[in-house]
């Protein structure tokens, strides 16, 4: 395990079972250092498990999810996933343009969060958002 063990004791701790096939895939995610998608994901855990499919893994990423292991990112129109840091924890900017990903401290959004409580009696999960938009060097590209 590549430091994921409290990964492994809270999802046997939730009553997950633990497969050698959700073991790789968490492996692999772990061992990342940002965010992987589904495909590469899949092509890897198919070097330890030649017979794992692709619905496999993608239901496994999705058990991660719900269970607070990972979180996903839509970059461009395909799924990647990484673990959650409890010691940095972020949220993403994503360029639409070139798919370049940036990470977006939660204090930005702390007094939008507060914005909506106090106008609208809301309370925004921000945990997984993601704000899609044009970053500075494909606009400075497009207007040359």
């Amino acid at each position: 395990m590549s430091g994921h063990g409290s990964a492994v004791d809270m999802l046997r701790s939730q009553g997950y079972r633990m497969t050698p096939q959700r073991l790789s895939v968490l492996d692999i995610v772990a061992s990342q250092q940002g965010h992987i998608g589904v495909d590469e994901v899949w092509g890897l855990a198919r070097q330890q498990h030649p017979y794992v499919d692709l619905a496999t893994v993608y239901r496994t990423l999705q058990l991660l999810k719900r269970a607070g292991v990972v979180t996903e990112v839509l970059i461009g129109n395909r799924l990647h996933f990484e673990m959650i840091d409890k010691h940095n924890p972020h949220q993403h900017m994503v360029c639409s343009s070139c798919d370049s990903v940036f990470t977006l401290s939660p204090d930005y959004l702390a007094g939008f969060s507060r914005r909506l409580v106090e106008e609208f009696g809301f309370v925004p999960d921000l945990e997984n958002l993601t704000i899609g938009g044009t970053c500075l060097a494909c606009l400075q590209s497009e207007q040359a």
